[in-house]
């Protein structure tokens, strides 16, 4: 307790130095940490301390032995995930609330701003206006709490409760082989089962065929079997592609069905009025979902999951009453912060204990607003069209699908290689390894293809540029090398 206390004063001064040891870091002028695995291993590979190293031993360590062997997503030039870097207005914010508010729960500043933020995001992703959201740790939970919502809407048309008493009936979810595999697994945690998830034929692009859906649907009914949603793609994983929105949501109105729209990653390209009317066909959706940790640059553990009416969210996931919590409240008008709980986003989910996700949401839009994200998505996707332009330009390249967002999908071709998949999986092996441009790579249509995502806050045109140029020499080098 001595040194707890005796350390209180400490803070500014150490997360100043981590401040410039993180900053170093972001140059990203170290090796990668699997380099030095043996070294750092060996550094942290200890038994239980029985007494503890202090905070300026600790300091050192972070400093010394974590920092420099972190993560290559933070770089400028990864492109492999959907996820990215934190901006440093997202990094103070995440540290502020960690600090001040380590409870989602009470009558505080940060708790108002889960509820702000979410309207925030709401309005500027131009959702319909009765929807309200909830915060999660990403879109695999976003993707549960809607399908939890999806079902508990459907059993109820039926006159059942399945989160009280239980799955009777077999279900259906339609979805796609785009739509990703957090859909698979929301269906097995609600009891649903990941069969139940069935596969809808899609066009060229990866986008359902909305009369397809019709006939699985009738099919299904004839059999008794309850559908439980349409999950629709406002961005897909693999290649950034959206769904016909309208055509479906028209299709799942028709048939009593859940519309849900999973926009993890797409939805914010609304933003972008070369692509806005791809998005026709939210206003018909019952719930939505948005990972402000990828494109809106905050740090990983943020989702949100919107519904026209948030009180089904309640019936779903409600632990119901507790002494501890509720029982433990006045039941007279609040003159402390503790008074009460606030918004009950704990019975809208699945987390009962959670962070001030929304301080991080909008520290974000409040720093750079509307106009400062819009700029972002526009650069991101003008960087794909791009990089399709050069594929589409150049001989040794070859564009394998149109991007919508800011994902482009291409490869290198040379007619002295029989197996093209290989010479691309070898290609993007290198290009990781040489750790400068880290794309990701997806299957289309049979092809390997790289691909990169630009979805973070410093990732430029040069890093555009830079890609399709070592992807031309690298691709060149394997070529000759494989001629030998």
């Amino acid at each position: 307790m001595k040194e707890e206390q005796a350390e209180c004063g400490r803070l500014p001064s150490l997360l100043h130095e981590i401040g410039l040891e993180l900053e170093k870091y972001q140059r990203f002028e170290h090796a990668d940490a699997l380099e030095k695995a043996s070294i750092w291993r060996s550094a942290l590979d200890r038994p239980l301390p029985e007494k503890g190293i202090g905070i300026d031993e600790l300091k050192k360590e972070i400093a010394e032995i974590l920092i420099p062997n972190g993560s290559q997503i933070p770089r400028a030039g990864c492109t492999s995930y959907i996820t990215t870097g934190a901006t440093t207005s997202s990094v103070l914010a995440t540290l502020t609330a960690s600090v001040a508010s380590p409870q989602r729960i009470g009558l505080t500043a940060f708790n108002y701003l889960e509820e702000l933020s979410l309207d925030w995001m709401a309005h500027m992703f131009e959702l319909p206006s009765n929807m309200k959201g909830v915060y999660s740790s990403g879109g695999s939970v976003a993707n549960i709490v809607a399908i939890g919502a999806a079902r508990q809407w459907a059993f109820e048309q039926i006159g059942l409760d399945p989160s009280r008493d239980g799955i009777v009936k077999a279900t259906r979810i339609y979805a796609t082989d785009a739509t990703h595999h957090t859909i698979q697994r929301a269906a097995a945690v609600l009891g649903l089962g990941r069969r139940s998830v069935q596969i809808v034929a899609s066009d060229s692009m990866g986008r359902m065929l909305p009369e397809v859906l019709h006939k699985q649907i009738e099919a299904d009914k004839s059999t008794g079997i309850v559908p439980v949603a349409v999950v629709g793609n406002a961005g897909t994983t693999s290649t950034g592609a959206i769904d016909k929105l309208a055509e479906l949501g028209s299709v799942a109105k028709d048939q009593g069905i859940w519309f849900h729209i999973d926009g993890a990653y797409g939805l914010p390209g609304i933003l972008d009025s070369r692509v806005r009317d791809l998005y026709k066909g939210l206003d018909m959706a019952d719930s939505i979902i948005v990972d402000p940790h990828k494109w809106l640059g905050a740090p990983v553990g943020i989702g949100a999951t919107y519904v026209r009416d948030r009180s089904i969210l309640h019936r779903a996931f409600t632990q119901e009453v507790s002494d501890y919590l509720e029982g433990s409240l006045t039941h007279t008008q609040a003159q402390h912060s503790m008074d009460e709980l606030g918004i009950p986003y704990f019975d809208f989910g699945v987390e009962l204990s959670a962070p001030a996700r929304g301080t991080v949401v909008w520290a974000i839009i409040r720093e750079i607003g509307k106009n400062g994200l819009k700029e972002r998505i526009c650069r991101h996707n003008s960087m794909a069209r791009m990089v399709a332009e050069a594929a589409c330009a150049h001989p040794n390249l070859e564009l394998v699908q149109e991007p919508t967002l800011s994902i482009c999908c291409f490869r290198y071709v040379d007619e002295r290689c029989t197996d093209l998949n290989q010479l691309n999986r070898d290609i993007h092996r290198r290009l990781v390894h040489n750790g400068t441009n880290i794309p990701s790579t997806a299957m289309v249509a049979g092809k390997l293809a790289i691909r990169p995502c630009f979805i973070g806050a410093r990732t430029t045109w040069q890093h555009a540029q830079a890609l399709v140029d070592e992807v031309l020499k690298v691709g060149k080098e394997l070529v000759e090398e494989n001629q030998k």
